[in-house]
């Protein structure tokens, strides 16, 4: 196990390495000069020229890339271009608001896509099932700016059981308002889980071993917890992995809608105001995420799968 886990990080530097060269290109090369964006048009030369030298833009860009090889292994990403912070402060101070709506959020989805998706494969074909694909598809038409904008009209406005807006950094007030967001994440989640668990667990249905176990007299519910749900935990870990980058990274509408100070409301100023260096930033803790994230999936694998090895 261990020997495979080495092998494989050492096997994703190179696919780190050329993440960090693609997004240097990106925004130092095809990005155009971010000077003249922070000092506007009317800028002097001298000012243009010591801002310049200020963030290293003067340099080579074969040393500009070193550094920012450096940053990235040390991860110490330097200074946003429009608030002058620290990079790693201001991801500090972000991470904690978006996991405070993510990790809630991300949890009950799960739960209740899994629990779903066995009541509608447990009754397939029947009218359980039919009811749960019309609302995971309704579900999945409905975009995510509609939910915002219904929830905080209904359940904040209307009927104030939730703030519409706002974040407090303390305990427990701010779970209030990262209250009325997680359910609209869910809402908008489920359907798309349970639509992709349902089709997995079915699959499942149609194996030998599920026809062997009926004939051996185990009940429908035994061979679903006991054989069906083990053996397609599969397709769901894989699906829960990959969520996990964008967990941390925060979620852009919900944070941004509901004024939740997180990851996400600080790539949209990022972005909004060209602060190359945070989007830069964001870009590749993305990038090492999902790393992580498939080095962990095929690890665990082996612990829900016995027939998968690792090699």
């Amino acid at each position: 196990m261990w020997v495979y886990v080495l092998r494989r990080v050492l096997s994703s530097i190179p696919t780190l390495f050329g993440v960090a060269l693609l997004v240097f290109i990106l925004f130092h090369v095809m990005g155009g000069d971010p000077v003249y964006q922070m000092v506007g048009k009317h800028a002097s030369a001298q000012q243009i020229a010591d801002l310049r030298h200020e963030y290293g833009l003067d340099q080579p860009k074969t040393t500009q890339f070193l550094r920012y090889l450096q940053q990235v292994v040390t991860f110490d990403f330097g200074r946003s271009y429009a608030t002058r912070q620290p990079i790693r402060q201001m991801i500090l101070n972000g991470i904690g608001p978006s996991l405070t709506l993510a990790i809630p959020a991300f949890i009950l989805t799960t739960v209740l896509s899994v629990l779903i998706s066995l009541v509608v494969v447990y009754f397939r074909g029947r009218w359980p099932d039919r009811l749960g694909v019309v609302l995971c598809v309704l579900g999945m038409s409905v975009p995510m700016l509609a939910y915002i904008l219904l929830g905080q009209y209904l359940f904040g406005y209307k009927l104030g059981w939730f703030p519409i807006s706002g974040f407090d950094a303390g305990w427990p007030q701010r779970l209030g308002y990262v209250a009325l967001p997680a359910l609209i994440w869910v809402a908008v989640a489920t359907g798309y889980d349970v639509r992709f668990y349902r089709t997995a667990l079915i699959e499942e249905l149609g194996n030998d071993y599920v026809r062997t176990a009926r004939a051996k007299g185990l009940g429908e519910p035994g061979i679903f917890l006991k054989h069906v749900l083990k053996n397609g935990m599969i397709p769901v870990l894989t699906n829960v992995v990959i969520q996990i980058p964008l967990l941390i990274l925060g979620s852009f509408l919900l944070e941004r809608f509901f004024g939740i100070p997180g990851l996400g409301s600080m790539m949209i100023d990022a972005l909004h105001g060209s602060d190359f260096p945070v989007i830069r930033t964001m870009t590749t803790l993305g990038a090492i995420l999902m790393i992580i994230g498939n080095l962990a999936t095929d690890v665990l694998y082996t612990v829900f799968d016995p027939r998968v090895r690792l090699s």
